[in-house]
């Protein structure tokens, strides 16, 4: 069978433009309204996407007039979406440096069954000034300390997963016997981070491990990336940056004993579709217009943790001299560089910067008719760039709509997409092979 595109839809409030929630296309619903996801669920599933992506933050973040996210506990709402969905993914954000394992594994199990081997776990750090103070810390923990916490908790969910074989549960009123307490085992992990004697007390999920995404890009991501992630959501604002990437991470992925295959690059891809490319342009235009320079400075602030860019002047060409070393960064180290590197090869002043973020804060941005969006995309994936794409539609759910109808049907007349949903559970529609428990052979 020939390689197909995966694509996923990144749930981001109204859309992901910063003026999409102002916009007349916009939904109106409430971001507390399940009816407004479920609607989303069910386009997406008409479109026979792969999956449905909900990020997550574990602070307010900033405060006044931001454009809005997520209101919801993406785990809450998985929970209620697998009861109204039939085949997509869904896939949920979670930290590791907030939570633990033992809890996450068995929420994620839990989702696994209720959802009849749907669920994915994205994997984070947690990288937003003021989560800290939400959970009882005193500080940020540094970034390379939460990745160091991230591999052991990896490891401990991992094995909780692993902890039950799959026949441990017998079943059998006629001879009293539910359990097979052989086939269930304590992993007895003692490390620097936690100590966890389990069995977890949820069986073995369906697909064995949730699958496992990532979207962290610095170098200690990908590191990660290369061991345990299954999937990777990146920010790529071009394709030769995408086809680097690409390469990189494979690579490290085949030096760490894996198949190239077992790890699938997803770029985010935000599309402003219309039916010509001047229509496109047109409504691009009319987001751009609902943006706010104290909006975008804001969100760069959060992004390079808390540093005032308003001593800059709006119309005078950047340097990178005007940003942080991205290495002394704490937070979400992995998009500073994709900005700082922007800057490096456009110098653009801090209102232009500010325009283009807004799009997409830093992910490939496209603004045309069906057959445009459709020819970037194959040029992506046909050119080691991409597996797929995880979508990030400006505005919700309109041009999700018109993505459906209008670039999906271009994609399966080329044979670059599916027809139908045909397997089961989301590890086997990724290609993704079944883990075997690291306990019992069977």
């Amino acid at each position: 069978m020939s390689r197909t595109m995966h694509l996923n839809l990144f749930v981001f409030g109204r859309g992901h433009h910063e003026g999409a929630w102002r916009h007349r296309l916009a939904a109106t619903n409430s971001l507390t309204d399940f009816d407004y996801y479920r609607g989303l669920a069910e386009l997406a599933e008409k479109g026979l996407l792969d999956s449905l992506f909900f990020a997550d933050i574990l602070a307010m973040g900033t405060s006044g007039g931001q454009p809005p996210a997520n209101h919801l506990e993406p785990i809450s709402l998985l929970a209620a979406l697998s009861s109204v969905t039939k085949h997509i993914g869904l896939i949920g954000t979670a930290s590791t440096s907030y939570t633990e394992p033992y809890n996450l594994a068995r929420q994620f199990a839990s989702l696994d069954h209720l959802s009849k081997g749907r669920v994915a776990w994205n994997i984070v750090t947690s990288w937003i000034n003021g989560a800290e103070a939400n959970f009882s810390h005193d500080q940020q923990p540094m970034h390379a300390d939460r990745y160091a916490k991230a591999f052991e908790f990896m490891e401990v969910v991992l094995a909780l997963w692993d902890s039950w074989a799959d026949d441990a549960i017998v079943d059998d009123p006629a001879s009293g016997i539910y359990l097979d307490p052989q086939r269930i085992k304590p992993i007895d992990h003692k490390g620097i981070h936690f100590q966890v004697r389990g069995p977890l007390n949820v069986p073995a999920p369906r697909q064995r491990h949730p699958v496992l995404f990532q979207a962290g890009s610095s170098t200690q991501g990908q590191q990660f990336a290369a061991r345990y992630a299954e999937a990777v959501f990146t920010a790529q604002p071009n394709l030769q940056a995408a086809q680097a990437f690409y390469r990189s991470l494979k690579e490290q992925a085949e030096s760490a004993g894996r198949q190239r295959s077992s790890l699938k690059i997803l770029p985010g891809l935000s599309a402003v579709v219309a039916s010509s490319d001047s229509e496109a342009d047109q409504l691009l235009q009319e987001l751009t217009e609902l943006t706010s320079v104290e909006t975008g400075l804001r969100h760069l602030s959060i992004r390079f943790g808390g540093y005032d860019f308003s001593k800059l002047d709006l119309d005078t060409p950047l340097s990178v001299d005007d940003f942080p070393d991205p290495d002394q960064v704490q937070a979400e180290r992995s998009r500073t560089e994709v900005y700082i590197d922007m800057v490096r090869k456009q110098r653009p002043t801090m209102r232009q910067l500010l325009r283009q973020l807004s799009g997409a804060r830093g992910h490939f941005a496209l603004a045309g008719s069906p057959e445009r969006i459709a020819d970037n995309m194959q040029q992506w994936f046909e050119n080691e760039a991409a597996d797929g794409f995880n979508l990030m539609p400006p505005i919700l759910p309109a041009l999700l709509e018109t993505f459906v109808d209008e670039v999906i049907p271009l994609l399966q007349q080329r044979s670059l997409f599916r027809r139908t949903y045909e397997e089961q559970t989301l590890r086997e529609r990724l290609g993704l092979a079944r883990p075997v428990s690291r306990y019992f052979s069977g």
